[in-house]
């Protein structure tokens, strides 16, 4: 199998324009990304795409390479769709998150280990909440697992509901697992999930996986000890350097 990372890197962004071009400690995020992706055993190509053309010249800067994509999509995985179509020979798609530039290498082999099972579709990553504060906080997306380690659905929501239990005992009683957003899809189920419209559950939470469930597929997952910090807002940027420094 051939395994394409893609990192997708828009330029615009509510929270934080331009930001795949922030300084980090002397390199922009995006190159910071990039080279934790090129350590990774499992990858056969890393390539960033993006929608604007700064970004495009900064990457040649460090010697990445880019594809310019569409500005009009609406999520990261309908962009790696774009990529994934101008690259047929790639079985295997990755799309990592552009705003994680402390990513560990070893959670995208961990996630490409995925489909050494040949039935994988999609593969994601989960793992155990180990505190209240995020089980109970609605921006930390959770997942049910079946006993084949696959994803029964996720929510905002704190799932399962444990009845006749103290919400503060909860993790006491019971392993509940957060979502970690990296994913990886075969071309083929890459190139028709994209060409699915937005579902009644996807709308409902916010949540784009929840599309590909409700359309049938299924969705592996690899259970992570280890997590990176996205910086979304100028707020994360200061507490990474905090740790850098």
């Amino acid at each position: 199998m051939k395994t394409l990372g893609i990192i997708p890197a828009r330029f615009q962004s509510s929270r934080f324009p331009g930001k795949p071009l922030i300084d980090i400690a002397g390199k922009s995020m995006i190159q910071r990304v990039y080279e934790q992706c090129q350590k990774s055993t499992k990858l056969d190509k890393v390539i960033v795409a993006t929608d604007d053309q700064r970004i495009m010249e900064h990457l040649q800067s460090f010697g990445a390479e880019g594809i310019m994509t569409n500005s009009n999509h609406i999520s990261g995985t309908d962009r790696c769709g774009e990529v994934a179509s101008k690259y047929p020979e790639f079985d295997i798609l990755v799309n990592i998150q552009g705003d994680e530039p402390m990513i560990d290498p070893s959670q995208i082999d961990l996630l490409c280990s995925c489909f050494d099972k040949s039935e994988t579709q999609i593969a994601t990553l989960v793992k155990i909440i180990g505190s209240d504060e995020e089980l109970f906080n609605e921006n930390t997306p959770k997942v049910i697992l079946n006993n084949k380690q696959e994803a029964l659905y996720f929510s905002r929501q704190t799932i399962p509901f444990l009845r006749g239990k103290q919400s503060n005992s909860w993790l006491k009683e019971h392993t509940f697992y957060k979502h970690i957003g990296i994913y990886g899809f075969r071309n083929k189920s890459l190139s028709e999930i994209i060409k699915l419209p937005q579902s009644s559950l996807e709308l409902a939470e916010s949540l784009e996986q929840l599309r590909w469930i409700e359309n049938g597929y299924s969705i592996q997952c690899a259970i992570t000890d280890k997590e990176s910090q996205a910086i979304d807002t100028p707020a994360d940027l200061e507490k990474l350097l905090n740790i850098l420094n």
